[in-house]
């Protein structure tokens, strides 16, 4: 798999979004892969839970979920590695994002990361045919996205 990631990391170069994400099962090797590809490229993948966890902790309730973007940004920039602007951010654990009181768009959330570098993100639920599903229709946090414009690499 990792053959066939670090390739299209090169070519979402050019898209209107730069996101990749890692889709399969759970226990199906995801994270794995997204340590691999960091470890290849010398960089740290980003728990998103752990690290907007923290941030979020210390903002009021009520500003949650306004602040949940700009905190992601945040944490973001702090990723980059000085000149290695064009290295691509790495994204694990993204299910806090799907905390129905912040009231965020998680995909959208990760897509407008994707507009400035390149992202390779572990999505926290399926793919269904052509759509990108996490939790069951009955669930709070269930979201159910199209995957166009979305570059994704099942596992």
């Amino acid at each position: 798999m990792l053959t066939r990631l670090v390739p299209l990391i090169g070519e979402i170069g050019d898209f209107h979004t730069k996101l990749i994400l890692l889709v399969g099962p759970s226990r199906s090797g995801k994270t794995q892969l997204l340590r691999q590809l960091g470890a290849k490229l010398k960089l740290e993948p980003l728990n998103v839970g752990l690290e907007l966890g923290r941030r979020l902790a210390a903002t009021p309730n009520n500003k949650r979920g306004f602040s949940a973007g700009e905190l992601l940004r945040e944490i973001a920039q702090h990723q980059q590695y000085g000149e290695r602007t064009e290295d691509p951010l790495l994204l694990d654990n993204l299910e806090l994002l799907f905390e129905p009181s912040l009231q965020i768009d998680p995909l959208e959330l990760v897509r407008r990361l994707a507009h400035s570098k390149r992202v390779v993100a572990v999505w926290p639920g399926e793919l269904r045919g052509d759509r990108l599903v996490y939790a069951d229709m009955s669930h709070p946090e269930h979201r159910d996205y199209s995957r166009d414009g979305v570059v994704v690499l099942e596992i």
